[in-house]
């Protein structure tokens, strides 16, 4: 690229990550410094369709789901550092450590998911996640990810 991505909206979030509705977390990443962080926006709306369930009369964005916007807002800090922007893509789990939830995270709130690398290479990432609402840390985790690049195959 000739020029540094410093904020992918929703149409590049979706060329690099496969991820879709209702599963894609992640509305937008501002904030991009290539190989070093970022800060993913989520905006939490009642109608989401985990709010069916969890929990009735009493909404609460799951922890895991929190987790998983980290990990999607680290996953495009990856693919705009390596230029990944249309290429097939997929992101695994390999570690989720030292995670801590602090507050709840209710409709109507947006959370914000401030991502920085701790290690990276072409494959193996760590990053040290803290998801924030209003300034206040709501979780924290350090992850490891693997980057398969489909067409390597």
């Amino acid at each position: 690229m000739a020029e540094q991505m410093t904020e992918a909206d929703l149409d590049i979030i979706q060329r690099i990550i496969p991820h879709r509705y209702p599963f894609l977390l992640i509305d937008k990443v501002v904030d991009i410094k290539t190989n070093e962080s970022a800060v993913g926006i989520k905006n939490i709306t009642f109608n989401e369709p985990q709010f069916q369930g969890h929990f009735p009369g009493a909404p609460i964005f799951p922890g895991v789901m929190v987790v998983e916007a980290i990990a999607q807002t680290s996953a495009i800090l990856v693919g705009i550092t390596l230029d990944l922007v249309d290429k097939p893509l997929l992101v695994y789990f390999m570690s989720i450590d030292k995670c801590k939830f602090r507050r709840k995270v209710v409709p109507g709130d947006v959370l914000e998911l401030h991502v920085e690398v701790l290690r990276g290479s072409k494959k193996i990432w760590k990053f040290r996640g803290v998801a924030k609402v209003d300034g206040e840390v709501a979780a924290e985790a350090e992850i490891v990810a693997m980057i398969d690049l489909l067409e390597d195959k």
